[in-house]
C-alpha cells in the first residue's frame, strides 16, 4: 500500500500548491517515521552527497545553460524567422514554423519548458498580425515544446539513464527517429485542421526564394551545436557531461559571432541556469531519498510479486503502465513523476522477459508519456508556460483546447513503439551492437 499512499499524498500536497521538491522531501520523512521510526533519515547526508556528485548529473546544469545562452543571444529568434520563411507556404503557415523551430531548439536545449518559452515569445506577436486561430496556434507552441525532452540532448533522458543505469548515448540515439517522426505528425495535425478550417491558418506569407536562401546561415547555429554536442559523444571524443561543456563553449562562440555576447548576457544566463538547476536538484535529491526508502522497505519486490500474481501478458502490463502515466501526468510535474515512479516501474519492465522491451526502448516510451503530461490539463507545465506569454485576461482553457489534437500523434507513437520497438532501438543497435 506504500506506493498508493505516496501517490495520493503527492496529489493532495500538489493540490495545496506546495512546491514539488518540498512535497517529496516531506513525504520521505513521513514514510521514514511511519515505517522505520526515523532510522533511515540519519543516512540522508551520505545519500545526498553521493547523488549530488554524480558525474553524469553534472550534464543537466550545463545543458540548461546551453539553452539559456542560445535564448539570450538572440539566436533562437533568428532560427524562428528562418524556419518560418521555409514553411509558411503550407496550410497553417507559422504554426509549422512553431513546430519546426521547436525541433531545432530542442536539439540544443534539452528542456521542454525552455523550448516552449523561447518559441512562444518569438511567435506570439504573429497571431493577431496574420489572423491565426489563437487556440490552435498556442497549442502548436505547447506541443512543439514537448520535443525538448525527446530530441537529444535531453535532460530528462539523463535523469532516466542515471536512475536505470541505461546508456545515455544509446538513449539519445533512440530519441532521434521518434522525435523527428513526432515532429512530422504534429505538422500533419496542423495541415489537416487547416484544410478543414482554412480560416484558422491565418494569412499566407509571401516569401521569395532569394529570401529563403539568404536566411539559411541562421539555421547553421543549431546544426553546429548538435554536431558539437551529440557528434562528440558518438565520435568517442567526449562523455555526455563533457559534450555539454563543449556545447556551452560553442554557444558562447556563436553568441560572439552574433555580436550579442556581453557580461550582462552571461550574468542573465547564469542566473537563469542557477534558478532552474536549483529547482531540478531539489526535486532530484528529495526523490532519490524517497527511492532509497522504497528499496529498503522492499516495495519493488512486493510490486513485482503482485504483478506476477495477476497473470497478465506483457502487452497488457505495458498498457496498464501507459494508462497509469497518462492519468498521473494530468496532476504531476514530469521530473518528479520520473524520479518517483521509474525505480518502481522499471523493474516491472525488466521482469516481463520480452527481449525487445529494453531499458532504452522504455526510456523513449516513458518520454512520450511525459510529453503527453506536459500538455494535459490541469497541471500541464507547457500549457502554463504558453499561457503565461499571452496578454493578461486571456483564458487558460484556450491553450488547453488547442493542445488536445496534438495528443493524438503522441499516443499513436506510444502504441507504434509498443507494437514495433525497433523504431526506437534500431539506431542504437546499429551503433552499439
Amino acid at each position: 500500500m506504500a506506493p498508493l499512499f505516496i501517490v495520493l499524498a503527492i496529489l493532495a500536497f500538489l493540490a495545496a500548491s506546495i512546491a514539488v521538491g518540498a512535497v517529496l522531501g516531506l513525504l520521505s520523512f513521513g514514510v521514514d517515521w511511519m515505517y522505520t521510526s526515523g532510522r533511515l533519515s540519519r543516512a540522508i547526508g551520505n545519500i545526498y552527497w553521493e547523488k549530488s556528485i554524480d558525474f553524469l548529473l553534472m550534464a543537466a546544469p550545463l545543458f540548461i545553460m546551453l539553452g539559456e545562452i542560445i535564448l539570450r543571444a538572440g539566436i533562437a529568434h533568428k532560427m524562428y524567422t528562418a524556419v518560418s520563411r521555409w514553411l509558411t507556404w503550407l496550410p497553417g503557415g507559422l504554426m509549422h514554423a512553431n513546430i519546426g523551430t521547436s525541433a531545432l531548439f530542442a536539439a540544443t536545449s534539452g528542456s521542454s519548458v525552455a523550448t516552449t518559452a523561447t518559441i512562444g515569445v518569438a511567435a506570439y506577436p504573429e497571431i493577431k498580425r496574420h489572423k491565426y486561430n489563437e487556440s490552435l496556434f498556442m497549442g502548436s507552441i505547447a506541443a512543439g515544446g514537448t520535443l525538448g525532452i525527446l530530441i537529444p540532448p535531453s535532460v530528462l533522458l539523463i535523469l532516466y539513464g542515471i536512475l536505470t543505469e541505461t546508456s545515455i548515448p544509446e538513449l539519445y540515439l533512440a530519441g532521434i527517429i521518434p522525435g523527428l517522426v513526432l515532429c512530422a505528425l504534429f505538422m500533419v495535425v496542423v495541415f489537416v485542421i487547416c484544410l478543414i478550417k482554412p480560416e484558422w491558418g491565418g494569412t499566407r506569407l509571401q516569401t521569395s526564394w532569394k529570401e529563403r536562401w539568404q536566411c539559411l546561415p541562421d539555421l547553421l547555429a543549431p546544426l553546429v551545436l548538435f554536431i558539437a554536442v551529440v557528434g562528440s559523444i558518438y565520435a568517442g571524443i567526449a562523455t555526455p557531461t563533457e559534450a555539454a561543456a563543449v556545447g556551452v563553449c560553442m554557444a558562447l562562440l556563436l553568441a560572439a559571432i552574433n555580436r550579442t555576447l556581453s557580461w550582462g548576457m552571461i550574468v542573465e544566463a547564469s542566473i537563469g541556469t542557477m534558478k532552474t538547476t536549483a529547482m531540478i536538484m531539489f526535486i532530484v535529491l528529495s526523490a532519490m531519498f524517497l527511492n532509497f526508502l522504497f528499496t529498503y522497505m522492499g516495495v519493488t519486490r512486493a510490486m513485482l510479486g503482485f504483478i506476477s500474481e495477476l497473470g497478465m501478458t506483457p502487452v497488457q502490463t505495458i498498457l496498464i503502465i501507459v494508462a497509469f502515466y497518462l492519468l498521473l501526468g494530468m496532476f504531476m510535474e514530469t521530473t518528479a513523476m520520473v524520479l518517483t515512479t521509474v525505480p518502481l516501474v522499471f523493474p516491472i519492465i525488466a521482469h516481463l522477459g520480452v527481449p525487445e522491451y529494453t531499458g532504452v526502448w522504455f526510456g523513449i516510451v516513458l518520454t512520450l508519456l511525459m510529453e503527453a503530461g506536459l500538455i494535459t490539463p490541469p497541471i500541464g507545465m507547457n500549457l502554463f508556460v504558453a499561457h503565461g506569454i499571452r496578454e493578461p485576461g486571456s483564458k487558460f482553457s484556450d491553450v488547453a483546447v488547442g493542445a488536445i489534437p496534438f495528443l493524438i500523434p503522441m499516443l499513436l507513437m506510444v502504441f507504434v513503439l509498443i507494437a514495433w520497438p525497433p523504431l526506437a532501438t534500431w539506431l542504437p543497435d546499429m551503433f552499439y551492437r
